[in-house]
C-alpha cells in the first residue's frame, strides 16, 4: 500500500485526491489549512475560447481544462454525487467597442472545430439577450456562447473530497524528508504532492528552494435575491476585471479584484467591492434591490510570466507540485489535478510537461 500526502485541497489537490482514491493500492491523506484558499473564495467562469493571449501552451491547457469538466462531472455522477457546482448556462461577452464582437466571434468560431463545447455562438441584440437574462443593460449587442459555464469553487472541492472518502486533516503543516519518503504531522508517506497555491514558496523555503510564485488578493461580493430565479442566467463578462456570475437560488456573485500589492492580506476592503458594485449596477440595476450580501476573499498564485506549472519537484524524489494558476484556477485546476494523478501512476499525460516546466519556477539553492 503506497501512502501519498497531498498538501492543499483546492481545485488541484481535491481533484487529485478524488482520482487517486480510485486506486486500490494507494492510501491518500489530505492536509488542508484552508484559510485564504483561492478555490473556496472563487466563483469561476469556464470560457477560455475568447482569449487573445499569445501563449499557445496556456491556451491548450485552458481549452482542455474546460473540456475536462465533462469527464469530471460524468465520473462524479457515476459515483452517485450531485454536480450542481458546474452549470453550462452560457456566457455573455460585452465590449465597450462593440465592433470588436465580430472578430471575437470569428476567433471563437474557428476554435469551435477543436472545442465543440463552445456550443451555439451568436451576436445578440438587447431584446434577444434579455430572453436569457432579463433586465441586463449597458450594451447594444453582445457575444453569446451557449457552452460557457460557471463553477462554485467551494462546492467543487467539497464534493470531490466527499467522493474521494480520504482523510482530511485541517491544519497548517510542514514536511520533513526521510530515508524512505516524507513525514507530515508525524505520519510517514511514500510520496508528497504540494498543491498549496500561493503558499508553495513558504513551504519549500524551509527546504532551500527559490520559488517564482507571488500572491494576488482577490475579493468578490455575493448578492442574494428571494424574488429572482437566477439559476439559468448566463455569466456576464464586461471588459475589465468585472464579472457578474449568477448561481442557483437567487445568488449573484460580482468581482473579482486582482490586487498585487496586498501579499496574504485577507481583510475585506469594502471600498474595492463598492467600486465593483457601482460598475455592475450599470449592467444589472437589480443589484440595488438585493435582500442581503456577503463577501469573500482568497489569495491566487501567479508566476512572473503568468504561466502555470506542475510536475516533479527538482532534486526531491517522490515529490510533486503545481502552482501559478492565477485567475484561471477553476478552469485549469481540475485538469492539473488529474494530470498529476496520471504522472504519479506512470500513465500517459494529455499535456506536455515541458510546456509547463516546473524547473523554470522551482529551483534548489544553496544557503
Amino acid at each position: 500500500m503506497k501512502k501519498i500526502a497531498i498538501i492543499g485541497a483546492g481545485a488541484v489537490g481535491a481533484t487529485l485526491a478524488y482520482y487517486l482514491s480510485k486506486e486500490k493500492d494507494i492510501q491518500v491523506t489530505v492536509f488542508d489549512y484552508g484559510v485564504g484558499q483561492a478555490t473556496k473564495a472563487a466563483a469561476g467562469i469556464i470560457s477560455p475560447w475568447f482569449s487573445k493571449r499569445r501563449n499557445k501552451a496556456w491556451y491548450r491547457m485552458a481549452r482542455l481544462g474546460a473540456d475536462f469538466y465533462s469527464k469530471l462531472v460524468t465520473d462524479l455522477q457515476k459515483d452517485g454525487f450531485e454536480t450542481k457546482f458546474y452549470q453550462q448556462t452560457g456566457v455573455f461577452l460585452l465590449k465597450k467597442d462593440e465592433s470588436q464582437l465580430e472578430s471575437l466571434f470569428a476567433l471563437a468560431d474557428k476554435r469551435r472545430l477543436e472545442s465543440p463545447l463552445i456550443g451555439d455562438l451568436q451576436i445578440l441584440n438587447k431584446s434577444e439577450a434579455n430572453t436569457h437574462f432579463p433586465e441586463l443593460d449597458g450594451y447594444e449587442q453582445l457575444l453569446y456562447a451557449s457552452g460557457g459555464a460557471r463553477v462554485e469553487g467551494a462546492d467543487l472541492t467539497r464534493i470531490l473530497l466527499e467522493a474521494s472518502g480520504v482523510n482530511v486533516i485541517k491544519d497548517e503543516v510542514h514536511f520533513t524528508i526521510t530515508d524512505n519518503g516524507f513525514r507530515v504531522q508525524g505520519i510517514d508517506f511514500d510520496k508528497l504532492v504540494l498543491a498549496s497555491g500561493a503558499w508553495l514558496a513558504k513551504i519549500l523555503d524551509e527546504h532551500n528552494y527559490q520559488v517564482d510564485v507571488r500572491p494576488q488578493k482577490g475579493q468578490l461580493r455575493d448578492y442574494y435575491f428571494s424574488n429572482i430565479n437566477t439559476g439559468k442566467y448566463p455569466v456576464v463578462m464586461p471588459e475589465g476585471e468585472l464579472d457578474i456570475i449568477p448561481f442557483d437560488n437567487g445568488k449573484v456573485s460580482v468581482g473579482a479584484s486582482h490586487e498585487n500589492d496586498m501579499a496574504f492580506d485577507l481583510n475585506i476592503d469594502f471600498k474595492v467591492l463598492d467600486k465593483f458594485e457601482e460598475q455592475a449596477i450599470g449592467y444589472f440595476p437589480q443589484l440595488k434591490k438585493a435582500d442581503t450580501t456577503s463577501e469573500r476573499v482568497g489569495i491566487r498564485a501567479y508566476t512572473s510570466d503568468f504561466s502555470p506549472f506542475f510536475g516533479p519537484v527538482p532534486c526531491m524524489e517522490g515529490a510533486y507540485a503545481a502552482s501559478g494558476l492565477g485567475s484561471t484556477g477553476l478552469t485549469v485546476g481540475p485538469l492539473i489535478g488529474y494530470e498529476l494523478c496520471q504522472l504519479i501512476l506512470n500513465k500517459e499525460n494529455q499535456l506536455n510537461l515541458e510546456d509547463y516546466d516546473i524547473t523554470k519556477y522551482v529551483k534548489k539553492i544553496s544557503r
